[in-house]
């Protein structure tokens, strides 16, 4: 699987996904793209996107991508609801 981390997502995290081609943000030469911008960048070339932005789902439609969006809950972060 293809695997794309977001810029606020650490990039140690590819070496805990040996199996997978993960690449970054930086690494493709996308930072400061909107996110529209760099998820319909990411759909062309990758099948996964990591991403912190607990907002992503209430700014972007995701579940019209042709890319699986992951937003991980981790400790310290907080969950949005939208409306």
């Amino acid at each position: 699987m293809r695997l794309l981390l977001g810029e606020c997502v650490a990039a140690r995290l590819k070496k805990a996904l040996p199996a997978h081609g993960v690449s970054t943000v930086p690494q493709e030469g996308w930072s400061g793209n909107t996110n529209g911008t760099l998820l319909a960048l990411a759909a062309t070339k990758f099948d996964a996107f990591i991403t912190a932005d607990k907002n992503l789902s209430c700014q972007q439609q995701t579940s019209k991508l042709a890319l699986a969006v992951f937003v991980p809950d981790t400790p310290g972060t907080y969950v949005v609801v939208c409306a």
